[in-house]
C-alpha cells in the first residue's frame, strides 16, 4: 500500500472541509491525493437505441463538466498547497464506486465529508458516507 489517500469531492461544504483535512494530512505525511467525483448513474434501465445514444452523449458531457467545474478548481487548490494529486470522475453509485476505487488505487484511507443529504430517503437508505463506512475494505475518515 502506497502513501495515498482517496478524497471524495462533490462541491459541498463538507467536501471542502474533507479536502482541507486531506491536504494537511498529505503535507504532513508526504502522501499523494486521488480526488474522486462520482456522478450517480445506474445501468438498470431499458432504452431504445436512439435513447442509448443520447444517454451516452449526456454521460460524456457530464464527465467533461465534472472535470472542468468540480475537479479543476480543486486540483488547482491542491497544487497550490504543494501536494501531489490526480483526479478521476466516474459514473456509478457513490459508495460502491469509491470503495472500488480505493482497492484499484491501493490507498491507505478514504477521506470524505459528512453528507449534507437530508429527508426521507436518507432516513430509509442512509447517506453515502454511512454506506461507505459499511462496505469499504480500507479505513474511512468522515470529516464533519
Amino acid at each position: 500500500m502506497l502513501n495515498k489517500y482517496l478524497v471524495a469531492v462533490e462541491g459541498s461544504e463538507g467536501s471542502q472541509r474533507a479536502l482541507a483535512h486531506a491536504i494537511e494530512r498529505a503535507k504532513a505525511s508526504n502522501a499523494e491525493l486521488i480526488l474522486a467525483h462520482v456522478i450517480d448513474w445506474s445501468p438498470y434501465s431499458f432504452h431504445t437505441p436512439e435513447e442509448l445514444s443520447a444517454r451516452h452523449k449526456r454521460r460524456e458531457e457530464e464527465l467533461t463538466r465534472a472535470r472542468d467545474v468540480v475537479l479543476a478548481p480543486i486540483m488547482k487548490r491542491v497544487e497550490e498547497a504543494g501536494v501531489q494529486s490526480s483526479s478521476e470522475v466516474r459514473h456509478g453509485k457513490a459508495a460502491e464506486t469509491l470503495a472500488e476505487m480505493a482497492i484499484e488505487h491501493d490507498v491507505a484511507q478514504i477521506i470524505a465529508g459528512r453528507s449534507g443529504e437530508s429527508g426521507m430517503s436518507t432516513m430509509l437508505f442512509g447517506t453515502t458516507p454511512s454506506k461507505l463506512v459499511q462496505i469499504s475494505s480500507v479505513p474511512v475518515l468522515i470529516v464533519p
